[in-house]
């Protein structure tokens, strides 16, 4: 099945992410299907709303009403929460986008994911590891911005995350067993591992994105990394080799 034959589902949490990135978004879902359900919850009678009220008919996101009922309850979440569960069961839905930085959501995607779809996750850098790892997918929309760049082929703008450095992934000790940890698996007998299977074996285990750390290829991660050997082989592509099994042979 291509995108084109996928269907899209898009559940915003309008009380937990922000609306500035909502271009980037739609684009990167854009990759995954056709975006069929696109609804936003919140209070939209709050002010704080504001922000998104002004996108939503724009990219033709249908607003969900929900009231602050009773304090410290949110029925913006159980609302958001039965709707994504009605749409796994009775409409032709492939991929789950949910936008929020509340962990809340955790049970709701790790149940997306047991019944086989994909779901993208979109939040601030504080939302919690575990709605991140829960995801197939999770790309942060706040900080550390770059200037935006232009996609020639979509026509609109891309936020960059800045890039991190060589030190700063080092630093990055769960980011580094990571890596680590998937060359060493995608490894053949001579020694090195092929880029696409290395790509493969991140994506089956983790919420990964090169793009979070400011690389829009994984390959570029690789490189900045400077832990690890990397061979263009002519009509095979890149090969990835451990530094410190290079030192000890």
């Amino acid at each position: 099945m291509n995108g084109n034959d996928r269907f899209v589902a898009l559940f915003i949490d309008a009380d937990n992410a922000p609306a500035s990135h909502v271009d980037v978004i739609l684009n990167e879902l854009a990759g995954f299907g056709t975006v069929s359900i696109r609804r936003a919850y919140g209070n939209w009678k709050s002010e704080r709303l504001g922000s998104w009220e002004k996108l939503l008919h724009e990219y033709a996101i249908q607003p969900i009403q929900q009231f602050d009922l009773t304090k410290g309850k949110n029925a913006t979440d159980i609302a958001l929460v039965i709707d994504a569960m009605d749409a796994l069961y009775t409409r032709k839905v492939d991929v789950f986008a949910l936008v929020s930085s509340d962990s809340d959501f955790t049970p709701l995607a790790t149940r997306l994911q047991a019944d086989g779809k994909t779901v993208v996750g979109f939040g601030e850098r504080k939302t919690p590891l575990p709605l991140v790892n829960a995801c197939s997918k999770f790309l942060y929309l706040d900080n550390e911005e770059a200037p935006q760049e232009s996609d020639s082929s979509t026509g609109s703008n891309i936020a960059t995350v800045k890039k991190w450095g060589a030190k700063e992934l080092k630093s990055d000790t769960k980011l580094v067993t990571l890596l680590r940890n998937a060359v060493q698996a995608a490894e053949a007998d001579d020694g090195w591992s092929h880029l696409g299977r290395v790509g493969s074996h991140i994506a089956n285990q983790a919420s990964f994105d090169s793009r979070n750390y400011g690389y829009k290829k994984l390959v570029d991660l690789f490189k900045a990394s400077e832990l690890f050997e990397l061979e263009q082989r002519e009509d095979k592509g890149v090969f990835l080799r451990d530094k410190r099994k290079a030192k000890g042979m």
